[in-house]
């Protein structure tokens, strides 16, 4: 885990809201010159404390089922997070407790290839059984939560 000063706190606020923000801007914001601010994040990102990525909207884009899969396990359950996070369809693959081992949340282009996908998942050792809890709406979606 990486320790966050207050001021890199800052700064990942202020990329979570706009993360074209300038070093510049973010230097102001955080009473850093820009070269420190330039530093910073570049050492939050190697760090992997953060990500800088453009967030898509998947029905923009030809994604139209998005689906989260609960996936119940025989044996250890690293191996199969491990091989479903390889599924370029997989968005988000956590290992959980509770009534699934793993949520794997999906984006496919239509109904068709997610039906292929559960397919696969249901034929990778390790998978006991699944299921699938499509996306009919989604009415929040956000990566500001800040960092408390």
């Amino acid at each position: 885990m990486t320790e966050l000063d207050p001021t890199s706190k800052q700064i990942i606020e202020l990329l979570q809201h706009d993360g074209r923000r300038s070093y510049a801007d973010i230097a102001r914001s955080v009473g850093l010159s820009e070269g420190a601010a330039r530093q910073r994040v570049s050492r939050l990102i190697d760090s992997g404390a953060m990500q800088i990525v453009a967030v898509t909207d998947p029905g923009q884009l030809g994604f139209l089922r998005q689906a989260m899969i609960g996936v119940r396990t025989t044996g250890p359950v690293n191996p199969v997070a491990d091989a479903l996070a390889e599924l370029s369809a997989a968005s988000y693959v956590v290992v959980t407790a509770g009534v699934y081992d793993l949520l794997v949340e999906v984006v496919c282009a239509d109904d068709h290839e997610l039906l292929n996908l559960v397919d696969t998942i249901r034929a990778t050792p390790g998978v006991r059984e699944t299921e699938t809890m499509t996306y009919l709406d989604i009415r929040n979606e956000t990566y500001n939560w800040g960092t408390r």
